[in-house]
C-alpha cells in the first residue's frame, strides 16, 4: 500500500546530512569525473559581486618539477622538495642537490616570482604554496612533487596567486579536490586550474606584491644576522677555517675503547671526532661536562584530554632555529610522544640522526606548548638560550651529537651519551653579542611572517566585503 510522502519525517531525517544534487553531465565538465560527495558538498561560496575565472585560464603555463635522485654533498644544482615552502615562501636554503645537465637545467630552472605548489603529502601539508625569489643569481630546480605556476601578469600577479591558494578559501577549495590514502595525499594540478579566482584589480594585487618584497627583503636580513651570529662563535672556538682530519683508520686498544666507552662501533672512533673534541677541550674559557653546563628538561608531561595545546614537530622547525608554526589540538588527540612541555627559552635539540640539525629556541609564542619525546629540551644558566641555540646548530656540535648516536632501525644520541658532551663555556661577552644578533634576526622573521599574514588577510576582506575595505587593512597595518 502507497502511503502519503511525510514531508516532515523526511526533512528530520535529513536534519546535519550535506546534500546537493547535481546533474550527472556535470561530473562529465571534471578532468578526473568526480563523483565523491565531499567534492560538491563542500563547493566554496562565491562573493556574487566579484567576477571569477578559473586559475587555468590566467596562466602562462603550469609545470611539473624534475623526478631525479637527490645528495646532500652539494653535488649539482640545489632542488626544492615539499617540506621547503614556509609562510607563503620558498626557503632561502635547501638540503638537497640534484645532479641534471644543461638542456635539463633550462627545463626546470626556476624563475624569480615562480608560484610552486605541493601537490603530494600528508592532508595537512598537500597544497602548500609558495613564491620563489631568486638570491644572488644562483639557479634552483624542482623536484616532481611540486608544480611550477606562472601566472598572466596583466590579469594575475604571482602574489596574489600565492596569498589566495594560502587564504581559507584557497584552501578549503584546494583539501575538497584533494584525494586521500592511506600515507599520502594527492591534488592533481588540473584540478588547481579549474579552482575559481575573484578577478581583483591589478593596483590591489600591487599593494600585495609589495608585502611580499619587504617581508622578503626582511627574511634576508633576518638571515644575515643569523649568519654574523654563527661566524662570531665560529671565530670564538677558532674554527672559522678548520679542517678535521679525514683519515679513515684510527687504531684503539682495547682499553681505549670497549673498556672506556662500551662502544665498539668503528664510526664512533673517527678521528674528524676528536678533533673536534680537543678545540673543546683546548678552548680558551674552558668547558664543562652537559650536566655541569645544562638543564634537561626530560620529564613527562600528560596533556589534559580538553584543553588545546600548540604542539611542535620536527617538520616545524626552521634553518635558523624559528618554528615555522605548529599543530593545535585537544589533548586527547595528540600522539602519544607529544610528552614534553617547553618554556619560553628553552632549545630543543632533535635527538635523531638526519635531523640532528633540527635545534629550535622557543619564542614567547611558544611558551607552554608541546613538543615530540624526539626532542631533548634544554637551557643552562652559564650559556644563554642564543649561544646554546647557535652552539648546537654548529658542525662542532653536530658531529659530536652524531659521534654519540647508536641504534638499528632509528639511530639516536641517548641520555647518557649527550650527558658526557664536553660544552665550551662561551666567553660572557661573545655570548652578548650572539644574543643581540639572534634576536634582531627573529624580530626580522616576524615582520616578515606579519607582512605576508596581513597580504593573506587582505584578500579574504577583498573577498568578504570590497578592496576599499582590503586597502583600509593594510594601511592600518603598515602605521
Amino acid at each position: 500500500m502507497n502511503r502519503p510522502f511525510n514531508e516532515a519525517k523526511y526533512k528530520a531525517l535529513l536534519e546535519g546530512l550535506e546534500i546537493k544534487e547535481k546533474l550527472f553531465s556535470s561530473t562529465l565538465e571534471n578532468k578526473d569525473l568526480r563523483i565523491d560527495s565531499q567534492f560538491y558538498t563542500k563547493e566554496p561560496i562565491k562573493n556574487p559581486l566579484l567576477k571569477y575565472d578559473k586559475i587555468g585560464n590566467l596562466l602562462r603555463n603550469a609545470q611539473y618539477g624534475i623526478s631525479i635522485s637527490m645528495n646532500e654533498n652539494g653535488d649539482g644544482y640545489p632542488i626544492y622538495r615539499m617540506n621547503e615552502i614556509h609562510n607563503m615562501l620558498c626557503d632561502i636554503n635547501v638540503s638537497k642537490h640534484a645532479i641534471i645537465n644543461k638542456n635539463e637545467l633550462n627545463t626546470f630552472c626556476l624563475n624569480d616570482r615562480d608560484v610552486l605548489f605541493n601537490r603530494t603529502n600528508s592532508f595537512e601539508w598537500v597544497g602548500r604554496t609558495g613564491l620563489y625569489r631568486k638570491i644572488n643569481n644562483n639557479d634552483f630546480v624542482f623536484a616532481s612533487y611540486l608544480v611550477r605556476f606562472i601566472p598572466n601578469e596583466k590579469v594575475l600577479l604571482p602574489e596574489y596567486l600565492t596569498a589566495f591558494l594560502n587564504t581559507k578559501y584557497g584552501i578549503w577549495d584546494i583539501k575538497r579536490r584533494a584525494r586521500q590514502s592511506i600515507n599520502q595525499t594527492n591534488v592533481n594540478p588540473e584540478e588547481i586550474k579549474a579552482i575559481e579566482i575573484p578577478l581583483l584589480s591589478i593596483s590591489f594585487q600591487k599593494l600585495l606584491k609589495n608585502n611580499f618584497y619587504i617581508a622578503n627583503e626582511n627574511r634576508i636580513k633576518s638571515l644575515d644576522k643569523y649568519i654574523r651570529a654563527e661566524q662570531i662563535l665560529l671565530k670564538e672556538l677558532e674554527l672559522k677555517d678548520f679542517e678535521p682530519s679525514k683519515d679513515p683508520v684510527n687504531i684503539k686498544s682495547f682499553k681505549e675503547s670497549f673498556l672506556s666507552t662500551g662502544r665498539l662501533d668503528a664510526e664512533y672512533y673517527q678521528k674528524k671526532y676528536e678533533n673536534y673534541l680537543n678545540k673543546i677541550i683546548n678552548y680558551k674559557s674552558g668547558y664543562q661536562y652537559f650536566n655541569d653546563v645544562c638543564v634537561l628538561k626530560d620529564k613527562n608531561f600528560k596533556p589534559a584530554d580538553e584543553i588545546i595545546y600548540k604542539y611542535i614537530e620536527l617538520s616545524n622547525i626552521g634553518k635558523t632555529g624559528d618554528i615555522n608554526g605548529c599543530t593545535k589540538e585537544k589533548g586527547k588527540n595528540l600522539p602519544t610522544r607529544a610528552r614534553r612541555i617547553v618554556k619560553k627559552n628553552d632549545v630543543i635539540i632533535s635527538s635523531i640522526e638526519g635531523s640532528l640539525d633540527s635545534c629550535a629556541l622557543i619564542t614567547k609564542e611558544y611558551n607552554g606548548a608541546l613538543c615530540s619525546t624526539g626532542f631533548y629540551v634544554i637551557n643552562s644558566d652559564k650559556i644563554n638560550s642564543e649561544t646554546l641555540l647557535i652552539l648546537f646548530k654548529s658542525n662542532l656540535m653536530q658531529n659530536i651529537l652524531k659521534k654519540g648516536c647508536s641504534g638499528t632501525i632509528l639511530t639516536a644520541i641517548n641520555k647518557s651519551e649527550l650527558e658526557r658532551i664536553p660544552i665550551p663555556l662561551i666567553d660572557f661577552n661573545k655570548q652578548q653579542e650572539i644574543a643581540e644578533l639572534v634576536e634582531e634576526s627573529f624580530a626580522l622573521k616576524k615582520q616578515s611572517e606579519n607582512l605576508l599574514e596581513v597580504a593573506k588577510r587582505a584578500v579574504e576582506i577583498a573577498i568578504e566585503e570590497s578592496e576599499e575595505k582590503a586597502i583600509e587593512y593594510i594601511n592600518s597595518k603598515s602605521e
